[in-house]
């Protein structure tokens, strides 16, 4: 039997675009105000990709980034996993234009598609290819572009979704000696299908005029159905993640950048102290498969993860789909 290697985040890296748009912004066209959107969000500005700006481009920061804290070139890297929703094109996937605008010759690259748990579902992948022994260097991303998908008069999810993107770099934990990853996992509940969806531009519903007028492109977000469900699996992901372990030895919670009352409610749920969690969301909105990473390094480059100390990572998306990581920093 062969010996499983163990894994850790040698490096992290974040990038979001320079527009901010505020509260105000919203003001302008539709009713809502910035009492309104701080009150139910806890968000106070996001930041949009400008013209021209694509979701690889801003993993390519990302990711430049988080080589240059693990000490790394491109061509020591074996694997390029991009998670994400809004790719650049439907073909080919992103990660093959991040491979290849790095020059990370040796890598092979593919993207993948959990909604706001892509880039968990990006980390626990690679960490599997690094933990088997099948790579030694893995990149894993989250990156979104969402203010390109969101309809701008729906004002109950527009006011949402940022664009950004975070990356980490994954390698053996002998080799880095930091941020060991103890245990992943990833979940699903398909009869949550409906309750964050974008119906058309699919192969069921292929883009048309008619489909484009109906806004059928947009995304469309069940907000009471999605409240409730992110409370409880907020709650119930961490504490799983934290089983066996004293309340202590947590030093950060990195969790998904949804909604502050959804954060906060967990949190009480559970009786935990808000003071270990991460929360960036009043700066950044809901960057979805960006979220986790971009606090991550924030959390980081602040100094927060503190070395022997318990991080845990954890996310939920639509599907409806879930994953969190714990991690021995």
């Amino acid at each position: 039997m062969s010996t499983q290697v163990r894994v850790g985040i040698a490096g992290t890296g974040s990038y979001v675009p320079e527009r901010v748009v505020p509260n105000s912004h919203f003001e302008k066209y539709l009713d809502t105000s910035d009492e309104w959107i701080t009150q139910r969000t806890g968000i106070k500005a996001r930041r949009w990709a400008v013209e021209g700006q694509s979701t690889s481009d801003m993993a390519l920061a990302a990711a430049r980034k988080a080589l240059e804290a693990a000490e790394l070139e491109p061509q020591d890297l074996d694997l390029v996993i991009c998670g994400t929703l809004t790719p650049d094109h439907l073909l080919p996937g992103c990660s093959t234009r991040i491979q290849r605008e790095l020059g990370a010759t040796r890598a092979g690259a593919f993207d993948l598609n959990a909604a706001c748990t892509g880039f968990l579902s990006a980390l626990n992948t690679g960490e599997a290819f690094v933990r088997s022994g099948r790579a030694k260097h893995v990149l894993a991303i989250g990156a979104e572009t969402l203010s390109r998908w969101i309809d701008p008069q729906d004002r109950g999810s527009c006011i949402l979704f940022g664009d950004g993107a975070g990356a980490v770099v994954l390698s053996p934990f002998e080799d880095c000696k930091q941020g060991e990853i103890l245990k992943t996992t990833l979940g699903a509940d398909g009869n949550g299908y409906e309750l964050i969806h974008m119906i058309g531009g699919g192969s069921l519903n292929p883009a048309t005029h008619a489909s484009l007028d109906r806004g059928e492109h947009f995304i469309r977000v069940q907000g009471r159905e999605v409240y409730r469900f992110a409370v409880e699996k907020m709650g119930s992901l961490i504490e799983e993640l934290a089983a066996g372990h004293d309340y202590d030895e947590i030093g950060l919670v990195v969790p998904h950048q949804v909604n502050l009352r959804i954060i906060d409610a967990a949190l009480e749920r559970m009786g935990w102290n808000k003071d270990k969690v991460m929360v960036n969301i009043q700066d950044y909105g809901n960057t979805s498969a960006a979220s986790v990473p971009v606090a991550l390094d924030e959390a980081v480059r602040a100094g927060r993860a503190v070395p022997g100390k318990l991080v845990i990572l954890a996310a939920f998306g639509a599907g409806m789909t879930w994953g969190g990581a714990l991690i021995r920093w």
